[in-house]
C-alpha cells in the first residue's frame, strides 16, 4: 500500500510538473498578459516599435500596448518590468541601462539597426562653402570639437551674442546629459550656450531653418533619421582614442526574457537595413505618414526583410492581416 501511495504521489507530482511546464510553454501572450512597449519619441524608434507591435499582434496573437515617456523614464520602467520591450536601446549610452543590465534586470538582444552614428555636426557649407548657393566657407579649418572654441562667433547665439549656441538634445534625453558633459570636458561651457530644444521636432526645425537660409549651426544629431537624408552635414571629430561606435539592441525586461522565449526568438532576429530605414523615415516626413500607418506599409512592401524574423505560420498570418 505504501508503495502504491508513493507511486501515486510520484505520478501526481509528475502531472503537476508537466502542467507547470505546459503553462510556461504556452507563453506570455497565450496567458493573456499584454506586451508593453516603450513609447519612444524619435522617428526610428517609433517606426521600429510600431513594426514590432504589428508582428507580435498579427503573427503571435499578442495584446500589445505602448506607454509614452522619455528614454530615462522608460529604461527605469523596463528594469522593473512595468514595460517589457524597449525597441531601440543604444547600448552603453545610458547610466540607467548600464546599472540595470549590471544588476541583471534588463537584457539586450538582436541588432535591430546596424551602422547607426551620432555626434556633433555642422552643415558642410560652413567648412567647404557652397558655390551654387553663393555661400562662403566660414570655418575652412574646422575639423574637431576641440577647435570650436575659436569659432564661437560664427555660431553666435542671438540671445547671448557673446557666446556661440550649441543645439543639444531635448531635456530628458540621455544624449542631453552626455552632451552637457562634453561641453565641460572640451572647455566650451563658457563660450557656448547649452541650448535644449523642447522636443525632437523643434531641434529638426532649428536645423532645417538655418540650413535653408545657409546659416551656420552647431548641433547634435544621429542616424538613422529623416533629417540626415535632407541635409549635407559634417560630423566633427572627437579626441583621439574616443570610440563612439553605436550598438543598438532590443531592450527587454529580465522577466519577459525568461518567460517569453518564443517572442524573444523573434526579437533576436529583428534587423532593419539602415539605408532602407532612412528611406522610410524620409518618407514619413515628406509624405506626412503617421508611424503606425507607415509600419503596415513597410511590412506589406518589404516581406523579404521581416519574413526572416518569424515562423512560417506567423508570416502567413501577418501577410493575411496586411
Amino acid at each position: 500500500m505504501k508503495s502504491n501511495k508513493t507511486l501515486l504521489t510520484t505520478l501526481l507530482s509528475m502531472g503537476l510538473l508537466a502542467s507547470a511546464g505546459a503553462t510556461q510553454a504556452a507563453g506570455w501572450c497565450e496567458s493573456g498578459k499584454p506586451v508593453k512597449f516603450a513609447g519612444l519619441n524619435w522617428e526610428s524608434a517609433m517606426l521600429l516599435t510600431d513594426v514590432l507591435q504589428v508582428v507580435l499582434e498579427k503573427g503571435y496573437d499578442c495584446k500589445t500596448d505602448s506607454l509614452p515617456g522619455n528614454s530615462i523614464t522608460m529604461e527605469n520602467a523596463l528594469s522593473s518590468n512595468d514595460i517589457q520591450v524597449f525597441a531601440e536601446e543604444w547600448v552603453g549610452r545610458s547610466e540607467v541601462w548600464n546599472k540595470a543590465e549590471k544588476a541583471g534586470k534588463v537584457v539586450g538582444v538582436g541588432a535591430p539597426v546596424v551602422g547607426a552614428v551620432e555626434g556633433w555636426y555642422v552643415p558642410r557649407y560652413v567648412i567647404e562653402g557652397d558655390a551654387k548657393r553663393k555661400i562662403e566657407a566660414k570655418a575652412p579649418d574646422l575639423k574637431n570639437i576641440a577647435d570650436l572654441g575659436k569659432y564661437s562667433a560664427i555660431f553666435k547665439d542671438a540671445e547671448e551674442p557673446s557666446k556661440g549656441r550649441f543645439y543639444n538634445c531635448p531635456a530628458g534625453w540621455t544624449c542631453e546629459l552626455d552632451n552637457s558633459e562634453m561641453l565641460k570636458s572640451y572647455g566650451l561651457e563658457n563660450s557656448y550656450t547649452n541650448f535644449r530644444p523642447g522636443t525632437g521636432p523643434a531641434l529638426d526645425a532649428a536645423v532645417l531653418s538655418n540650413y535653408k537660409r545657409g546659416e551656420p549651426i552647431l548641433f547634435y544629431y544621429w542616424s538613422p533619421t529623416p533629417l540626415m537624408g535632407q541635409i549635407d552635414a559634417v560630423k566633427l571629430e572627437e579626441k583621439p582614442g574616443v570610440d563612439k561606435r553605436v550598438t543598438i539592441k532590443v531592450g527587454l525586461s529580465k522577466t519577459f526574457h525568461e518567460e517569453a522565449p518564443e517572442l524573444v526568438a523573434v526579437l533576436e532576429k529583428v534587423n532593419l537595413p539602415i539605408d532602407l530605414l532612412n528611406q522610410n523615415l524620409g518618407r514619413m516626413t515628406k509624405e506626412r505618414i503617421e508611424s503606425p500607418k507607415l509600419a503596415k506599409i513597410f511590412l506589406k512592401e518589404h516581406p523579404e526583410v521581416w519574413h526572416a524574423w518569424v515562423s512560417d505560420d506567423a508570416a502567413k498570418k501577418i501577410d493575411a492581416a496586411l
